[in-house]
């Protein structure tokens, strides 16, 4: 029973992997997931300098998910190459290192930073605010998202995948802009802009006012998300959004997805990722499938 996938050129034992900010680098993690289990460990978003993110409270439950509003706090380049890749190099695990910025500049020199060191690929997080559209996302606007993913395509020594976000009005349109740039995967999908009210207190119950929806109920929109990216590439898709179980992940795969990340039900179980990867495997041997390529846009 084969559940090796392959996206550009790089091979992960199965397609189960953590999505990003719901993970740290695997640190806090280590005591419940044997971080040699899983297809690839995708790290907290990292900039060229430390961002303290967004003023508390940041981080709310709704119904079916959490609303979060962290802004992308991380300690900066320097950092992470210091101390979380070292870390992750201890394991037989894909290293995906997702990489945020405010400009483009932002972004190229943490692409330029990770040239020489030992990461399988990049995961372009364009869901920051661009500053210099007037705080639109990099991702909201398709000549942006070329223009970002030619230019971040040009620097870049590993594989990019480019993480899409859900909030535009036609996903395929993105896809094709930064398949065209030279993206040799697509994340998707990113958060859905969300908002909580207190009723009593008549304030919002996040200091930022709105923060990103994630879990389980916004599992359909994603499964069809990526359904519709596969019809319109040819790259590679990670499907993710509200994966909590094998059958969750397996909806993905079937859709087109190459593979999967787990990200908020790492917070409501720890051991969330490593009974993704047994589901898919019992599944796998229920059903006579031998290889996980089988699974991959099965339904048309």
């Amino acid at each position: 029973m084969n559940t090796k996938v392959t996206i550009a050129g790089v091979t992960f034992k199965n397609p189960v992997m953590t999505a990003s900010g719901t993970f740290g680098s695997g640190m806090e993690y280590s005591e419940f997931v044997d971080l040699n289990r899983l297809g690839a460990v995708v790290t907290k978003g990292v900039a060229n300098v430390p961002w303290p993110g967004n003023p508390t409270p940041r981080v709310a439950e709704v119904y079916g998910g959490m609303l979060n509003a962290i802004g992308l706090q991380n300690p900066g380049i320097d950092v992470f190459v210091e101390r979380d890749i070292p870390y992750l190099k201890q394991y037989d695990t894909g290293v995906i290192v997702n990489v945020c910025g405010k400009t483009v500049e932002d972004y190229l020199e943490v692409v330029e930073r990770l040239a020489d060191e030992p990461v399988d690929m990049l995961e372009i997080n364009v869901s920051c605010p661009n500053v210099k559209e007037g705080a639109i996302a990099f991702g909201q606007k398709a000549d942006c998202l070329y223009d970002i993913t030619s230019q971040i395509k040009k620097k870049a020594k590993q594989p990019i995948i480019m993480k899409l976000s859900p909030n535009v009005t036609d996903i395929t349109e993105m896809a094709k802009a930064a398949e065209a740039a030279g993206a040799d995967a697509l994340s998707l999908i990113n958060t859905i802009t969300g908002m909580k009210i207190d009723i009593y207190n008549k304030k919002f119950v996040l200091a930022n006012k709105t923060g990103g929806l994630s879990g389980p109920a916004i599992k359909p929109v994603a499964v069809r998300m990526v359904y519709q990216t596969a019809q319109a590439v040819k790259i590679p898709i990670i499907g993710m959004g509200g994966i909590a179980s094998a059958e969750d992940a397996i909806e993905f795969l079937l859709a087109g997805a190459s593979a999967v990340a787990v990200g908020a039900m790492n917070f409501v179980n720890p051991y969330a990722t490593i009974e993704v990867i047994e589901g898919i495997e019992a599944y796998m041997r229920d059903n006579g499938v031998e290889d996980i390529s089988e699974l991959i846009g099965a339904v048309q």
